[in-house]
């Protein structure tokens, strides 16, 4: 059980988000749940590796932490950070980054959080309240 909530806290802060936003929960709890969220979906969320292998074509299936971090390969580490800053081919970065359904939804978890964020701050600015 502890094993389970050490790698999967990031989906109980995505409830615990969408039920600060529908029961109006003071501006501070949001705005940390929701960097919570993007963090643990960027760097710590239990996903594959991704990285393009050494002949070009196939992509490395190691385990991996985080949408945006490689394996235990030293090469694969920073690889898909470099990628989406380099490379010039949407389609490459995309398999590379998000190869399966669990990556593509994590991703949509970490710009879902990083949008809450700045709502939860800029919205009350704007608001008056």
């Amino acid at each position: 059980m502890g094993k389970a909530v050490r790698l999967y806290w990031g989906y109980i802060s995505v409830a615990a988000l969408i039920v600060a936003w529908s029961q109006q929960w003071a501006l501070p709890i949001i705005v940390g749940l929701s960097v919570a969220v993007s963090v643990y979906a960027a760097f710590q969320v239990p996903v594959w590796c991704g990285a393009v292998n050494r002949d070009g074509r196939t992509y490395c299936r190691n385990n991996a932490y985080g949408i945006l971090m490689g394996c235990r390969n030293r090469q694969h580490r920073w690889q898909k950070l470099k990628m989406i800053v380099l490379r010039s081919k949407v389609g490459d970065v995309s398999r590379a980054v998000f190869p399966t359904a669990k990556e593509k939804f994590n991703a949509v978890l970490a710009v879902g959080g990083l949008l809450s964020a700045i709502a939860a701050v800029i919205v009350p600015a704007a608001t008056g309240g």
